[in-house]
């Protein structure tokens, strides 16, 4: 059943900005354009700083938390070292097994490499590398579940920073051991955001799809997972996306959207820079987000996210498709 609507509280609605977050992401147009700068970037680059602000300063529980990617303590992986001189040479089919191998072998999930674009760069930001690889670390379902936060029950908050700190320790690791090799490479962990937009990165790297709630569903970790990534010189060779039904299933399911408290998710694709995609209103969403703590409720009612239904929705959806494609012929008439 669809929850009731929730309202905001007129204090955080006092904060908002004049300018509509949506109209800032590009909600509505049709012509492309890159980016701009948005939540989560520094205050004074965009145009919801002082809202990030509030919200970021009323977050509980406190930056000493051992958990905290605010708390300077928090093993966030190793300071960057500097480029060596020398560069190794290899082709590029043997750098991207060893970096895909080097990121599996160290705590990420999946990864996926993709050639960079200035679809993925924010305006007036700038990213020098030729490749961007993207890693992927899963959540624990049955803590993540557990949101939104309460007073007395933060664990789903806890397990959001501690998978961000985990892709930021393999993305930390990960760019030093190409430093160490010659290779020009930078980092780019998560939460905060910084010149590269990784969403659509990762879907042209072959992590997933995104789903009608606006994060991406992964093939096998749902929308359960977090990124970050490293960009790099180094010779690659690009994986290609993946359709494996997500977006159709999306289509006719309402789980996110009716488990949304403030109905902030489109049950219709929008246009959104150029592009027709699943779209969240941001100007619905971040009050609830904003004045609960973090949320997380729509990735953890995806069905993708749920453990074992996964390989089943693939192979429900393959077979759907199947069909559609078989009606599709028959219907077709005759030479």
């Amino acid at each position: 059943p669809k929850r009731e609507t929730w309202q905001a509280p007129q204090s955080f609605l006092d904060r908002m900005p004049e300018v509509s977050g949506n109209s800032v992401n590009g909600l509505g147009e049709e012509e492309w354009r890159k980016p701009s700068p948005f939540f989560w970037h520094p205050p004074n680059k965009q145009s919801h700083g002082d809202l990030m602000k509030y919200v970021v300063t009323s977050f509980r529980p406190s930056d000493g938390e051992d958990y905290s990617y605010r708390n300077p303590k928090v093993d966030r992986g190793p300071k960057p070292i500097k480029q060596a001189e020398t560069a190794v040479e290899r082709a590029p089919e043997d750098w991207t097994q060893a970096i895909k191998h080097f990121v599996l072998s160290d705590e990420g999930d999946d990864v996926g490499i993709t050639a960079m674009s200035p679809a993925y760069v924010y305006e007036g930001y700038e990213v020098k590398e030729k490749w961007a690889i993207l890693i992927a670390v899963q959540h624990d379902y049955d803590r993540l579940s557990q949101v939104p936060v309460t007073e007395d029950n933060l664990t789903g908050y806890h397990e959001i920073h501690q998978q961000y700190n985990r892709g930021a320790r393999v993305a930390a690791r990960l760019t030093n051991w190409l430093r160490a090799q010659g290779q020009a490479a930078s980092c780019w962990p998560g939460p905060y955001a910084d010149a590269l937009l990784m969403i659509p990165a990762a879907i042209q790297a072959g992590l997933g799809e995104l789903g009608k709630h606006g994060s991406m569903i992964h093939p096998q970790f749902g929308s359960g997972f977090r990124l970050a990534a490293v960009t790099t010189d180094a010779p690659l060779i690009a994986d290609t996306p993946r359709d494996f039904g997500a977006d159709d299933f999306c289509t006719n399911c309402q789980l996110c959207s009716h488990a949304c408290p403030p109905d902030a998710i489109h049950d219709e694709k929008q246009w959104v820079r150029g592009e027709k995609k699943w779209y969240v209103d941001f100007d619905a969403c971040i009050p609830y987000f904003g004045t609960q703590y973090a949320c997380g409720i729509c990735i953890a009612v995806c069905p993708w996210t749920r453990p074992g239904l996964a390989d089943g929705l693939i192979t429900k959806m393959a077979r759907r498709r199947e069909a559609k494609q078989k009606t599709v012929s028959a219907d077709r008439p005759a030479d």
